[in-house]
């Protein structure tokens, strides 16, 4: 049996320390399958990880990544209607960055028709959240306004994708005229800077009533001033905290205007709630098959290649996401 190549964390600290080592590929348990990654997906969450700052917090030496997409190749006891060349994304938590993987048939998602696998490694945790944090969380209906921040990120570029389909009018924030161009190729009826404030710009969008759902994986300084742009009964979904603090919420503005803020998990409503979170997918899978949402690539990168990637996070070069790929 021949070696492969996988990516460790081997230490926790500002910069993550990382190693490219050579291991002997793993054998599927039973109820999982083995996975040839072709392609996988690159999260801020990861290089968080790796820094000791996310509320997973594995002990070095790791593999650390989310998510891949690959074929299957080997099959452990007890999986059925799976065959060996079947294409798949899947999701880990972590242990993807290496270039087989053994994956539980429940963490597996086919992969539609149309989606490479660049695509498909990218599309997972995105669109899952997106699609969560708006919905179940932000209750949003069409012909309201939703306000997305940080539109041309991961999760970002998602949201502004999902809200559209379900026929919300879109005002999307970024920094960079770049970053604006592709969120409003991707279906942003507004795309405006982050950089010299965006609530007078909202409120005119808006006539002066404000947005009915706030989607908000920023935190600090974005969310305080969110809270000056919110239609009564507006809800606001904290989706993380990118911009490294979290926000205080001024109770008295949430009274005033009777809002909401709700915390969301997409993979923790998904264990509570599996029923949900299949339907949800179901209906994800149905958009991306009729070419509705897709995942913008900004950077690819080698396997070899993940201190780079993490570098184009950690600089906020990547717009939409970063993906390492065999041959790139």
């Amino acid at each position: 049996m021949g070696l492969m190549k996988a990516v460790y964390c081997i230490g926790l600290d500002t910069w993550p320390r990382l190693e490219m080592r050579e291991i002997a590929p793993p054998s599927p348990g039973p109820g999982e399958v083995l996975i040839r990654n072709e392609a996988w997906g690159v999260n801020f969450v990861d290089y968080l990880m790796c820094q000791g700052g996310y509320q997973l917090r594995p002990e070095p030496p790791f593999i650390p990544g989310m998510e891949s997409a690959g074929r299957v190749v080997a099959l452990g006891d007890g999986v059925e209607n799976i065959t060996i060349g079947d294409a798949f994304m899947a999701g880990h938590r972590p242990g993807a960055f290496a270039e087989e993987t053994c994956v539980p048939v429940a963490r597996l998602i086919p992969i539609p028709d149309g989606m490479d696998m660049a695509e498909a490694a990218g599309f997972r945790s995105a669109f899952i959240t997106a699609y969560h944090g708006l919905v179940q969380g932000g209750r949003l209906q069409a012909g309201e306004t939703a306000l997305i921040h940080g539109a041309a990120g991961g999760m970002g570029h998602a949201a502004v994708q999902v809200a559209k389909r379900l026929g919300a009018n879109v005002v999307a924030t970024a920094s960079g005229d770049d970053k604006l161009r592709t969120i409003r190729s991707l279906g942003a009826d507004h795309a405006i800077q982050y950089k010299d404030g965006f609530r007078d710009a909202v409120k005119e969008l808006t006539g002066g009533r404000g947005v009915d759902v706030i989607f908000d994986p920023v935190g600090g300084d974005v969310f305080d001033e969110s809270m000056r742009c919110l239609n009564w009964g507006a809800r606001v979904v904290i989706v993380g905290f990118t911009a490294g603090r979290p926000a205080l919420a001024k109770t008295n503005h949430i009274l005033i205007k009777g809002a909401s803020v709700t915390g969301i998990r997409a993979g923790e409503f998904g264990r509570r709630n599996p029923e949900t979170a299949a339907q949800n997918l179901k209906t994800l899978l149905s958009w991306a098959a009729a070419g509705d949402i897709r995942t913008h690539i900004s950077h690819r990168f080698p396997l070899e290649g993940i201190e780079d990637a993490f570098r184009a996070i950690a600089e906020r070069k990547v717009i939409g996401k970063a993906v390492l790929t065999r041959g790139a």
